[in-house]
C-alpha cells in the first residue's frame, strides 16, 4: 500500500515537471519566434526606404526570403497563436498569445516598431 502511494506522488511529481518544463519550451519559442518576425520586419523595411511591408507574404515570397515561415497563417505553434493586429507601410504591432492560459504558456508576448519586445502575464491579456 505504501509503495503504491509512493509511486503516485512519484508519478504526479514527474508528470508536473514534465508540464512546467513544456510551458517553459513553449514560451522560449514563442519569444524567438517573435523576435524572427521582428527582425524580418526591420530587415525588410531597411532594404525598402524605411517602409514596412503591408502585409507578411511581402517577407515570405521574396528572393532571398526575410522569413521563412508564415507563422500568422498557421494556427498555433507550440500552444502560441500569432498575430499582428497592425502592420503596414508605417510600421507593425504583433503578438504571441498562449491558446490556453497556463496550460500552453504563462506569457504574452508582443513587439512593435523598432523590435522591443514586452512581455505580460496571460492573466491580464
Amino acid at each position: 500500500m505504501i509503495v503504491v502511494a509512493l509511486s503516485a506522488l512519484s508519478l504526479r511529481l514527474a508528470i508536473h515537471k514534465i508540464i512546467i518544463y513544456n510551458i517553459q519550451q513553449n514560451q522560449l519559442l514563442a519569444q524567438v519566434n517573435l523576435k524572427l518576425l521582428s527582425t524580418a520586419l526591420e530587415n525588410y523595411a531597411k532594404d525598402n526606404n524605411g517602409l514596412y511591408p503591408e502585409n507578411i507574404n511581402q517577407l515570405t515570397k521574396n528572393k532571398p526570403a526575410y522569413l521563412e515561415k508564415n507563422y500568422l497563417a498557421v494556427s498555433s505553434v507550440r500552444g502560441y497563436e500569432y498575430d499582428c493586429q497592425r502592420l503596414d507601410a508605417g510600421g507593425y504591432n504583433c503578438s504571441a498569445t498562449p491558446l490556453d492560459c497556463k496550460f500552453s504558456g504563462k506569457m504574452g508576448y508582443s513587439v512593435s516598431t523598432g523590435g522591443v519586445v514586452i512581455t505580460e502575464s496571460c492573466d491580464k491579456i
